[in-house]
């Protein structure tokens, strides 16, 4: 197995975790802020916008079983990159697109990445590629938040169970559960 990390930012992390824990070669996703100025950031903090951080995931995944390139590829898949500092009625910079590369070759990827998902998006892509910063991890309730809370919160179910379920359709060959 060769381990790896990967580090991003589309939205509110409930959505992002829940897509990547389904995700095959995906061995860990924790949800956690990056990106920002203040030091021990909490939820509180990071959602009243003035830390500068986003909403993350930092994932570990076998590199042996999915690319980087196919992270990426399902990351644009599962957000919309064309809105600034939103995602739906999600907004400000905490709510960034976002791309932490842990490497020179994962940001040559990320650049790829955005290329390709422009030529899918009519709008401009605004997806940044940010310097990888000190990772916080989000508190112990954030960590499988849908997967534990998602049929009793409305919010997730209106806006996580979609993207998961456009994500089930159109990756059915990435689900752990088909592999």
């Amino acid at each position: 197995m060769a381990m790896e990390e990967a580090t991003l930012a589309g939205g509110c992390f409930w959505c992002t975790e829940a897509v990547y824990n389904d995700v095959v070669g995906v061995t860990h996703v924790e949800s956690g802020y990056t990106g920002g100025e203040t030091a021990n950031p909490d939820y509180r903090s990071v959602c009243a916008g003035g830390t500068g951080h986003a909403e993350a995931v930092r994932l570990t995944y076998d590199s042996d079983v999915i690319s980087y390139a196919d992270l990426l590829d399902i990351f644009f898949h599962i957000h919309d990159p064309t809105q600034l500092n939103r995602q739906g009625n999600d907004i400000g910079t905490q709510y960034r697109s976002a791309i932490f590369p842990h490497s020179e070759e994962q940001e040559a990827l990320a650049k790829e990445a955005i290329e390709r998902a422009a030529e899918e998006w009519d709008d401009a892509v605004v997806t940044t590629i940010e310097p990888l910063e000190e990772w916080y991890k989000a508190e112990d309730y954030h960590q499988d938040y849908f997967e534990r809370e998602g049929s009793r919160n409305p919010y997730c179910m209106a806006v996580v169970a979609p993207k998961l379920q456009k994500f089930r359709k159109s990756y059915q060959q990435r689900l752990k559960a088909n592999a």
